[in-house]
């Protein structure tokens, strides 16, 4: 058999089951001190968290836009907040928790599955989006720089071939 033709074979059946989710245009994240982030910013995660302590904050650009994430402790345990403009307000976009394997639905499990064949998630983040929608974020339990994402409405669950974008 041509080795081009196998090296060839290879690298593709390796980049169909890993299918990384492709690359976000990213500033990286920078670490901000509570009280360096706008009064604002604070207002809109602290109505959407009652009862939550914050004790982190990071700011990065995504896209062209500025995100700020406010994470703190709550009632049910971790939770950050992902916060942007929107109509020139600033908004809760994702509201993020980690999650255990239990708490994944059946559907999207069965998508991920479907989609990963075996690989095994280390991490699940549940992110609720504000229209509802739910992402879940599989990181590998091998390498957490593989991710995959499945979305689900609730009645669907969908393997999302790029990074879900808010």
């Amino acid at each position: 058999m041509n080795k081009h033709l196998l090296t060839a074979g290879i690298i593709a059946g390796l980049a169909f089951t890993l299918n990384v989710v492709a690359d976000v245009d990213a500033s990286g994240k920078e670490g901000v001190d509570l009280a360096d982030v706008p009064a604002d910013v604070m207002a809109v995660a602290s109505a959407a968290g009652p009862g939550v302590e914050f004790r982190e904050a990071e700011y990065e650009t995504r896209n062209g836009k500025g995100y700020w994430d406010i994470e703190g402790e709550g009632p049910n345990g971790e939770i950050e907040f992902d916060i942007t403009q929107v109509d020139g307000r600033w908004a809760v976009v994702e509201t993020q928790r980690d999650i255990d394997s239990a708490l994944v639905p059946a559907d999207v499990a069965a998508a991920l599955a479907e989609s990963a064949g075996a690989f095994t998630p280390g991490r699940i983040i549940e992110s609720i989006q504000a229209d509802g929608l739910v992402i879940y974020e599989f990181f590998g339990a091998d390498d957490a720089t593989v991710k995959h994402e499945v979305s689900w409405d609730g009645e669907t669950a969908t393997w999302l071939e790029d990074e879900w974008k808010h």
